[in-house]
């Protein structure tokens, strides 16, 4: 398994397109059920599979990551050829920037000496979806990336 298995509720609400993969391999609801009774080593590998093939999908369409702690926002672009990183580390004491007051403090006093921005940009590696998921296994969420475009635009 390249990624990580689905969750039960992925699962559930991949329900048919897990059937749909299950056809494009003739497996049918009977067959599945004789599988998950009698070898479920199979049935594991089949989860495996499918799991791997929507990791893939997902992947393969993400364009922007934000990675937020309570002191630094790792906020990502993932363009065709680069990855591309807006880095922000808050050192004033008390703020939180996972929280509503925090993140307001931040919006006031992002230009001041108690914030320090970073900007980076890498080459993909070999396997550009493995780099994704290695930043969403990090704590990175899939964003539509109003705060790295808002950052892009302001920045010099």
């Amino acid at each position: 398994m390249k990624y990580t298995r689905l969750t039960k509720e992925q699962f559930e609400e991949l329900h048919q397109e897990f059937i749909n993969f299950l056809a494009t391999q003739s497996i049918t609801a009977d067959e599945w059920k004789d599988i998950k009774e009698n070898k479920p080593h199979v049935a594991e590998q089949e989860l495996d599979v499918f799991s791997d093939l929507i990791w893939e999908g997902v992947l393969g369409k993400i364009e922007y990551l934000e990675n937020i702690s309570t002191d630094q926002m790792h906020l990502f672009y993932l363009s065709h050829s680069i990855m591309k990183l807006i880095a922000i580390r808050v050192s004033q004491p008390g703020i939180d920037l996972t929280t509503k007051k925090g993140f307001d403090w931040f919006k006031q006093n992002f230009r001041t000496d108690a914030v320090e921005i970073m900007v980076a940009s890498k080459d993909y590696s070999e396997d550009k979806n493995l780099d994704k998921f290695q930043l969403i296994e990090k704590g990175a969420v899939i964003t539509k990336g109003e705060l790295y475009r808002w950052f892009e635009e302001i920045l010099p």
